[in-house]
């Protein structure tokens, strides 16, 4: 720390919690969170303890005579050092407080308590987690520069205010909103905002209108907020109600969202419970609603990937299996001699295969190359990753390779651990996915339309905000949905949802609830900072490895359950959810063992006694960011989303 800053707040033992290996969940890097005032301004920084200790070291160990440096006998550490603090600086985090948007804290329950920083930008920091307390004591020292508020739409978020609160009496003066006198108006103002402002929204800014409606109406009819609230903020539907003059404002006509529950991981034991004498799989159906509840054991991931992504049919027996595995095996091995045999002259007339492995040769050694599975210059794994793509490229000529499914790959490899198993399951992952990577992009286009759509009926309020701010195209999904959120989530978390969203329960197109379901959760985060497009594609990509699956999982099922149970659904929607009179997610039966109070289930599921699966039969069929690249892009989304794949 250079002298000439003044530290007005420090705390140790404030830790950023990353993911660095498939085998552990989360590295914690220990840290300092200081606030500092510079010559500049004010600033909040954190800087990893490692890069702290080797700065102060390096300090140390240089000597100056006048303009004469000179390395002590340590110089030779100086590389290993330097290559320890690079890899630490990049979790570094510095701004200056006035270019603070809001931050977000950590629910009462949560644990450690920790802050999420978001600038004016969108840019979105990693959360600090103070494993020994002060969060308190930084947001105090904070106050005492900045003008914060708690956003009345969710409790863990707060805004900075661009201006002092005292000073909102001169600012109505000088917007000369209102014909009455300015002091009175003002105090009537903050004791019933609607009452005293609503007469003049029209001349209201969107800045001002957010300060508007931060308070709670007190004692006004219900007839006149909700006349109010439908004139002026889209997406706000009135219903009337029996009683005479009362009317209700809601925020759509869905019905309300179930609570729903998640399981327990399908284990090895539960698993060998559904095969019968014959080596085939018994209820189905109740497996698959196993998997969806709670995912599958490490254990047996690599076994139940193979029916999951079609290398064997649910219904086959064991030795049918084996016969499949043996013909699976000779097919890779011909295809694969088929490109690995091709001579240099023949590659100098193939400018199709020459492009494809050079973008597949760029491609793999970039790939999660922090996961311990492909780390390091001569990893053997890297060839393995190189070797089925190239031959992908020999199974399927029309697509061949396009950049991105490198990165649907890599998790596929990592839980094979097989190149040929690694092959036919990522084959049949691609058989679900082939349309994302269509140089005309229309499986994307239509993709990205169909959130619009679902938003449209989910939330129209949001879903209005985005367009006005130049968003209602859903570009700032698009990786989302190219590489099925492969880089939002943790390196293991990703098995846990892909094998979920394989299932193709509850519904068709789950995937695209999921996004709902996670714009839901940032709403108030990009509706009361105001974000714009630039800010909202940068905040979107921020967000990236600090998204709650379990708890995202939950409200995506609870708002397809909304969906499925509003009555005026429009057809378009139930065509994408593939909830119509005849569809699969349109019947089922109920959960066994169900709370009560929880919603039932579109689909059946076994229940779990003693740790082993008691099937109940239905009746139906047979008992990192790293830095690798995605440049394929939408001409329109192209300079506007640029950031997310670079």
């Amino acid at each position: 720390m250079s002298s000439v800053n003044q530290v007005l707040f420090a705390k140790d033992s404030v830790y950023v919690h990353v993911n660095v290996d498939v085998q552990e969940k989360d590295a914690h890097i220990a840290g300092r969170v200081f606030f500092l005032q510079k010559p500049d301004g004010h600033y909040v920084e954190w800087k990893a303890e490692e890069v702290l200790n080797l700065e102060a070291q390096a300090d140390q160990d240089w000597a100056v005579i006048g303009a004469v440096s000179y390395k002590s006998e340590t110089q030779g550490d100086t590389v290993s050092m330097n290559a320890k603090m690079d890899a630490r600086r990049k979790y570094n985090i510095s701004f200056d407080i006035l270019d603070l948007k809001s931050f977000k804290r950590s629910a009462p329950n949560h644990g450690w308590a920790y802050i999420i920083f978001i600038l004016k930008d969108g840019t979105t920091f990693p959360a600090l987690h103070f494993h020994n307390g002060g969060s308190k004591a930084l947001l105090k020292e904070l106050e005492k520069f900045i003008h914060i508020r708690r956003s009345p739409n969710d409790q863990r978020l707060f805004l900075v205010q661009e201006h002092d609160p005292d000073m909102l009496s001169k600012s109505f003066d000088e917007l000369n909103l209102f014909s009455e006198s300015s002091g009175r108006l003002v105090s009537n103002f903050i004791r019933d905002p609607y009452t005293a402002t609503m007469g003049s929204f029209s001349k209201v800014t969107n800045f001002l209108r957010d300060v508007l409606m931060s308070d709670n109406p007190h004692a006004r009819p219900r007839e006149e907020v909700a006349e109010l609230l439908h004139d002026d903020i889209p997406g706000m539907e009135v219903n009337h109600q029996d009683e005479p003059g009362f009317e209700m404002v809601t925020k759509t006509k869905l019905p309300n969202r179930p609570d729903v529950q998640r399981g327990e991981q399908l284990n090895a034991q539960q698993w060998a419970a559904y095969f019968d004498t014959d080596g085939r799989i018994t209820h189905i159906d109740n497996l698959k609603e196993q998997i969806f509840r709670g995912g599958v054991d490490p254990s047996i991931r690599n076994e139940v990937w193979k029916y999951l992504l079609g290398y064997y049919s649910w219904d086959s027996t064991l030795k049918k299996r084996q016969e499949e595995r043996k013909r699976k095996v000779d097919d890779y091995f011909r295809m694969k001699l088929q490109w690995k045999t091709i001579s240099a002259e023949q590659e100098k007339r193939f400018s199709t295969l020459r492009e494809r492995k050079g973008l597949i040769d760029k491609d793999v050694s970039r790939t999660d190359r922090t996961q311990k599975f492909f780390s390091g210059d001569r990893n053997q794994n890297l060839q393995v990753l190189y070797d089925i793509l190239m031959t992908y490229c020999m199974y399927n000529f029309d697509l061949g390779y396009v950049q991105g499914m490198s990165d649907l790959l890599s998790p596929v490899l990592v839980v094979m651990e097989n190149e040929v198993d690694a092959f036919w399951c990522f084959a049949g992952l691609m058989e679900r996915m082939c349309t994302n990577f269509e140089m005309d992009q229309g499986g994307m286009k239509m993709q990205l339309t169909q959130i619009q759509k679902l938003m449209q009926v989910y939330d129209p309020e949001l879903y209005t905000y985005l367009e006005s701010h130049d968003s209602g195209n859903f570009y700032f999904c698009f990786r989302w949905i190219l590489i099925h959120f492969k880089r939002e989530f943790h390196f293991h978390e990703i098995h846990r949802l892909w094998e979920v969203l394989w299932t193709d329960l509850p519904c068709q197109n789950f995937h695209l609830v999921f996004s709902l379901a996670i714009l839901d959760a940032e709403k108030s985060t990009l509706m009361e900072n105001k974000f714009g497009f630039t800010e909202i594609l940068k905040h979107i990509n921020d967000i990236s490895q600090t998204i709650p699956l379990e708890e995202m999982l939950k409200k995506a099922e609870g708002i397809f359950l909304q969906m499925k149970n509003y009555k005026k659904l429009p057809l378009a929607v139930k065509e994408i959810l593939g909830i119509l009179p005849n569809s699969p997610a349109s019947s089922g039966s109920s959960v066994a063992g169900t709370p009560a109070t929880r919603e039932p289930s579109p689909f059946p599921a076994p229940a779990v006694t003693n740790g082993t699966t008691s099937v109940v039969s239905n009746g139906t069929g047979p008992n990192s960011p790293d830095d690798s690249s995605i440049e394929i892009l939408s001409d329109a989304a192209d300079s506007a989303a640029s950031n997310f794949y670079h």
